[in-house]
């Protein structure tokens, strides 16, 4: 990480972060906590933090007199959300060592200590057990191929044992952790469906995008990497049908917005010249295209679309469709990196997602839709039931949570 931070911005923020970080914890928290009982949750990025936040606020909520303290893994969960209201303090979670692991818990000694999906740390781990801390994994997902099924996994096997409880979203965990004697688990489901349940109901109005669609259909592009973007704009280019779009591209900065811009035939409007303009939309009556150059819009976005697509399949993986969903919306993305989203292969099988392969395939998705109302409401419907019919893990986490915290105490 020290070498590509040479090289790489986030990388760069990764070790920043992490300088003189133990020092400034130890300096720093005592004075903030007083003697308050200490909830540690860790999240390793963004979508694991959207993921844990209805349990954070139902903590909140429950056990207000408690000190919440947040980690997080990646510079890209961190930087957005340092300053989150909802916790006490937020940082980086120091290296997991074991020098860093004993000082850190020793420190917090905490109560409870949440992870978020994905992340297994043996030394934090080791240490919260030795502390006699309460240790839960919540909306976790396993899968045959990872390593704690593996004849040489016993290690990693080892690690899942330091949990009083795993919290999982789907029966084929549960049965893949008894596979392996983890006993100590619940199905869950998913609180990224309470999550964007909230999300939903409070989505703000945006008279500006209004203003911009004006009932015309309109497609929202959330999170489109430039492998997104080659089968995007070809597509938009060749459309038929009049078409709006709301582009939210993954990267915001300049080179990627131009790219954009360059590569759509139709005019393009930025938001912030829009926002510039005192969101006069009789001076760009000819925009097709707006462009978000800003961060924290997207979510409300979609109540104004017609059919979503949302980017990150072509590469590392599909970014949140359930966002998308939860606004009845249709929703299209890559073929590729998309199956270990089970969301995405439930509503594949539903038929109210699509995965396109190349721009024509993207053309013909959005031809059917914006030619048979009936069918892009069909789909919209399909994933707008498929979430409301998912909510309710967070209460499943607390009830776990305060029966340990007695059990324990």
């Amino acid at each position: 990480m020290r070498l590509a931070a040479f090289f790489h911005p986030k990388a760069r923020q990764w070790v920043n972060g992490r300088k003189n970080l133990l020092p400034r914890l130890i300096s720093d928290l005592p004075s903030l906590v007083q003697g308050r009982p200490i909830a540690w949750f860790h999240a390793a990025s963004l979508g694991e933090f959207e993921q844990g936040r209805p349990v954070m606020e139902a903590f909140r909520a429950r056990y207000p007199d408690y000190f919440i303290f947040l980690t997080f893994f990646s510079p890209s969960g961190y930087e957005v959300r340092k300053n989150y209201a909802g916790a006490d303090f937020v940082t980086y979670l120091p290296i997991d060592t074991p020098g860093n692991a004993r000082r850190l818990v020793g420190l917090l000694r905490p109560r409870v200590a949440f992870f978020i999906k994905y992340e297994f740390w043996y030394n934090y781990l080791r240490e919260l057990r030795l502390s006699g801390a309460v240790i839960l994994s919540f909306s976790a997902i396993f899968r045959p191929d990872q390593l704690f099924f593996k004849s040489y996994g016993r290690f990693y096997t080892e690690l899942l044992r330091y949990f009083d409880h795993i919290l999982v979203q789907n029966d084929e965990s549960a049965r893949l952790l008894g596979s392996i004697g983890i006993s100590s688990v619940t199905v869950a489901g998913d609180t990224r469906f309470d999550r964007v349940r909230q999300i939903a109901d409070a989505a703000r109005d945006l008279p500006e995008i209004a203003a911009f669609v004006r009932n015309e259909p309109c497609l929202i592009v959330g999170s489109a990497w430039e492998a997104d973007r080659m089968v995007i704009t070809p597509a938009l280019n060749n459309l038929k049908r009049p078409l709006k779009a709301i582009i939210a591209p993954h990267e915001i900065h300049e080179t990627e917005l131009a790219r954009w811009e360059q590569s759509l035939a139709g005019q393009t409007l930025r938001y912030s010249a829009y926002q510039a303009a005192g969101f006069e939309i009789n001076k760009n009556k000819a925009a097709r295209y707006l462009l978000i150059d800003n961060i924290g819009m997207l979510s409300s976005l979609y109540r104004y679309g017609q059919v979503a697509y949302i980017g990150g399949a072509f590469g590392a993986g599909l970014h949140n469709i359930l966002e998308a969903a939860t606004f009845g919306l249709p929703v299209i993305f890559g073929n590729k990196n998309f199956e270990k989203f089970q969301e995405a292969v439930d509503l594949i099988r539903q038929q109210g997602a699509w995965a396109v392969g190349d721009a024509s395939d993207f053309q013909n998705k959005l031809e059917l839709f914006l030619s048979n109302p009936s069918v892009r409401a069909e789909s919209g419907a399909i994933n707008r039931a498929y979430v409301q019919t998912r909510t309710g893990a967070t209460d499943d986490v607390m009830q776990r949570v305060a029966e340990l915290l007695t059990t324990k105490s």
